[in-house]
């Protein structure tokens, strides 16, 4: 099983490197938004299996399910975050938001 862990950990690295290349290749916010959420979020939860498998106490167990919880309910806000603020910038906001 440890083996396997590192396989995964290796696996979850490799997915981030290809997230980060998304970041700084992609032409637009929105593209780069999502190469680095939606990358981000499979590399980290890969990576939690992983370590999990490495240390199969509960201990651990308890800590990776709480971190992967957060990050499942903080990624999506922050990534809906970036978009609204990238739309603005580019001004496609509409009037609804202007206050108007």
């Amino acid at each position: 099983m440890t083996a396997l862990g590192w396989i995964l950990l290796l696996l979850g690295v490799c997915l981030l490197v290809v997230a980060c290349w998304g970041v700084l290749r992609l032409p637009d916010a929105l593209s780069r938004q999502h190469a680095a959420t939606k990358a981000a979020t499979l590399a980290l939860g890969v990576m939690v299996v992983g370590v999990g498998l490495i240390h199969p106490h509960g201990a651990w167990w308890m800590r990776l399910v709480l971190l992967m919880a957060v990050l499942l309910l903080t990624l999506p806000l922050a990534s809906h975050a970036l978009a609204r603020a990238a739309a603005r910038l580019a001004g496609r906001q509409g009037q609804a938001d202007d206050g108007a």
